[in-house]
């Protein structure tokens, strides 16, 4: 274990709100009831969205994944175990902005470390795991997020942005700090994962020759 991490300090109490409770009807009733523990990794999600409606940090605190637990008939040590094996999951509060920078092997050969540099100079940050001083953006590595034909990728909170670079990273933390959020997606001339600058095989439509 890390020696400086410390624990995150917990709220007392979490309560689902109105539109998270209509999420988890449709959720569980997709289930059959001696099955409906199947249905913890979306209830996880939609605390964690909810946080992030209501606090600006979306993350999962331990009282919300006991409620979930008890919704579900789980162990509470088992929601906690889905909780901190995916990161998709925040288990600590995060800032507004979770820049999620992806430093496996495609998007390292195609620039991530002029990613990261680029996040720390725009936000402040100097290592992974960190949240900037105003709040605002919290950085963490994480690894291949099965997009690398468009490497290198930022994601920000469930936004994918692709094809980055230094500048274009820093162009994106400026909007976002503005709150302005881009469209995700390419920062290139690209549509989808096509080639980039457009489609380089079958550029036109066989006929078939008639008989």
């Amino acid at each position: 274990m890390n020696p400086d991490w410390t624990p995150p300090e917990q709220p007392e109490d979490f309560v689902f709100d109105a539109e998270s409770e209509a999420e988890i009807a449709v959720v569980i009733g997709k289930y059959p009831a001696e099955r409906k523990a199947s249905a913890v990794m979306p209830l996880l999600y939609i605390a964690q969205r909810q946080l992030g409606r209501q606090t600006g940090s979306a993350w999962v605190p331990i009282v919300a994944m006991d409620d979930i637990a008890r919704r579900l008939d789980m162990a509470p040590i088992r929601v906690y175990e889905v909780a901190s094996f995916y990161t998709m999951y925040n288990t600590r509060p995060v800032g507004r902005y979770h820049l999620q920078v992806c430093t496996t092997t495609p998007c390292w050969l195609r620039g991530s470390d002029d990613v990261v540099a680029a996040c720390q100079r725009a936000t402040g940050i100097s290592h992974f795991g960190q949240t900037s001083a105003d709040g605002l953006f919290t950085m963490t590595e994480v690894e291949c997020l099965g997009a690398c034909s468009n490497a290198p990728i930022l994601q920000v909170d469930d936004d994918f942005y692709e094809d980055m670079d230094g500048p274009q990273t820093e162009k994106l933390i400026a909007e976002l700090r503005a709150g302005r959020r881009p469209t995700p997606g390419p920062v290139v001339d690209r549509s989808g994962s096509a080639p980039a600058g457009g489609r380089k095989t079958l550029l036109s439509t066989p006929v078939a020759a008639d008989k």
